[in-house]
């Protein structure tokens, strides 16, 4: 995580709709429902109401009655990797997932609709890292960031950024500011001249029985307070507390396994 996110405000901010290639929503699928939402509650002060069931059981997780984040349950059957997934907005998902298809991608699940809500499809990009797209009609994403229990970035951990990121800068049009150093591959996503998001190339250093992935990191009020939370309702620290650039971060997986990261920004 290398750079300020710049769309948040101190008091939260509201989201009109989001422009092509912002990730606009983020969504988990587990096998316990319940117990998941329980655990994000006492975490982060979610509350939940039901959403569009077209994959399945799923709610929307709200914070001050605005939408936050997503949470569906997978089918018994379905031992897939439980993973938070960003969807990064489109004017056109059928489009775009068909140039995810000709620059090397993989498309998972639609395009289909989710009731009045919106379009989506779930990809996964040539790395095999998987990712949402979302055209928005009804529901426009993520309601409110900036405060505690938002997400703050998503970033793409993978083997190296330069490949992958021709491919989203081919599918989304982003523009790229890498870091110029010797020894820290990373590559910003912009849109309109703002940072989104973050494509940081790892190599051996990542986790191997997960490969490449996105990880969101979600704002808090105080890491380490939020770290010894999640420890006390079941979830695992990944990787300490450490301060960044950007703030106070830690690694962490809920009870499932689902890796994120909390961040306190700099007062």
């Amino acid at each position: 995580m290398t750079e300020a996110r710049g769309s948040a405000d101190p008091n939260g901010e509201r989201h009109a709709r989001y422009s092509p290639g912002t990730p606009c929503w983020v969504s988990l699928m587990v096998h316990g429902l319940a117990a998941t939402q329980d655990f994000y509650g006492q975490l982060f002060g979610w509350e939940f109401q039901p959403g569009p069931q077209q994959l399945g059981p799923y709610v929307r997780a709200l914070l001050d009655g605005r939408e936050v984040a997503g949470i569906g349950q997978l089918p018994p059957d379905r031992h897939l990797p439980i993973a938070w997934t960003p969807y990064l907005a489109s004017d056109d998902v059928d489009q775009t997932a068909e140039t995810v298809r000709l620059c090397g991608g993989t498309l998972g699940v639609g395009p289909l609709d989710a009731a009045e809500a919106g379009r989506l499809a779930i990809c996964s990009d040539p790395s095999g890292a998987v990712f949402g797209v979302w055209q928005a009609t009804a529901h426009l994403g993520t309601g409110i960031t900036g405060v505690p229990g938002t997400p703050a970035w998503n970033e793409l951990l993978t083997f190296e950024s330069a490949n992958v990121a021709k491919f989203y800068k081919t599918v989304f049009g982003y523009e790229e500011k890498p870091v110029v150093s010797a020894d820290f591959d990373y590559v910003t996503l912009h849109v309109g001249g703002r940072p989104v998001a973050g494509i940081h190339g790892v190599g051996n250093a990542l986790p191997r029985d997960r490969g490449p992935h996105w990880m969101t990191y979600f704002e808090v009020a105080d890491t380490d307070e939020a770290l010894a939370r999640l420890v006390e309702l079941g979830g695992h620290e990944l990787m300490p507390a450490r301060d960044s650039a950007h703030g106070r971060v830690a690694s962490v997986a809920d009870p499932e396994g689902a890796r994120f990261s909390l961040i306190q920004s700099p007062r």
